[in-house]
């Protein structure tokens, strides 16, 4: 499998979005890509939340994943959107940070909701609720491809490895962590997460990230990753916008859990645990 990482810096225009990944699309595909992975928000980041209720649409009006799935259909190219924010999809009124798999032809392969969402009082007084905008997805989902079963997941997800237990379970050997880190947790923790949910899985992970300063004025991590169920970085693209891609060589899953077998000794724990 061919991969291509599309590492970007999404803004405030969805047009202007939408045109960079048809772009990256089109680069991808002349070399030879099978499929291309983009990162979370891809479509519109923006912590302006009155400015994003006025710009946002649903699903079947989205104008980023209308031109996507035209494009990957024009380059008979996969394509994952890492994820796209979409307004009126809840009967609770929040918004949903959906990712999508779009196969050759265009068409929707499947959907997934981030199950985890980031709320926190911190010491200094400043307290995020990721939930007062977003509702939680409420389906673990992976996704077969030509070249192998994907688990889908987003972002903050990635710190909760019991989702990727089931999706391992499932029989994911690939497993999608598109994001949008901040430098300072990006920093301290990219790799090591996503090195360590490829090796507990024995698993690929395939992490596009946005990268730099934004419209709205955050600024993000970047270091979009490619890591081996081994756990080795076969691709890290650091801070730099653009495409790059990866030849992945399937085998090495089985290779590496003969080596390392424990998606096989798994035991199923028990609900309750004794306290002594």
């Amino acid at each position: 499998m061919r991969a291509a990482l599309f590492q970007m810096c999404s803004g405030i225009d969805p047009a202007a979005n939408a045109a960079a990944i048809v772009d990256a699309a089109a680069r991808a595909k002349a070399e030879g890509a099978d499929i291309m992975f983009t990162p979370e928000m891809v479509g519109y980041l923006d912590r302006d939340r009155k400015r994003a209720a006025a710009t946002l649409k649903n699903e079947a009006h989205d104008p980023v994943l209308a031109a996507a799935r035209e494009a990957a259909a024009r380059h008979g190219l996969w394509l994952h959107l890492g994820s796209l924010a979409f307004r009126d999809e809840r009967s609770d009124g929040r918004w949903a940070n959906r990712s999508l798999m779009i196969d050759h032809r265009g068409e929707i392969r499947a959907r997934y909701d981030k199950i985890h969402l980031f709320d926190v009082d911190l010491a200094n007084g400043e307290s995020w609720r990721e939930s007062a905008v977003y509702g939680p997805g409420e389906h673990v989902v992976a996704v077969d491809t030509p070249w192998a079963r994907m688990g889908m997941s987003v972002c903050y997800d990635m710190r909760f490895p019991d989702l990727y237990r089931a999706l391992t379970n499932a029989g994911a050997i690939v497993l999608l962590a598109p994001a949008a880190f901040t430098v300072p947790t990006g920093m301290a923790h990219w790799h090591v997460l996503l090195r360590a949910r490829a090796i507990e899985a024995g698993a690929f992970v395939i992490a596009a990230a946005q990268s730099g300063d934004h419209q709205d004025g955050r600024q993000t991590y970047g270091h979009s990753l490619i890591v081996d169920p081994w756990g080795d970085v076969l691709l890290d693209m650091g801070r730099d916008n653009g495409v790059a891609l990866v030849d992945i060589d399937l085998a090495r899953v089985d290779e590496v859990r003969a080596r390392v077998p424990a998606i096989a000794n798994r035991r199923a724990l028990p609900a309750m645990v004794d306290i002594a």
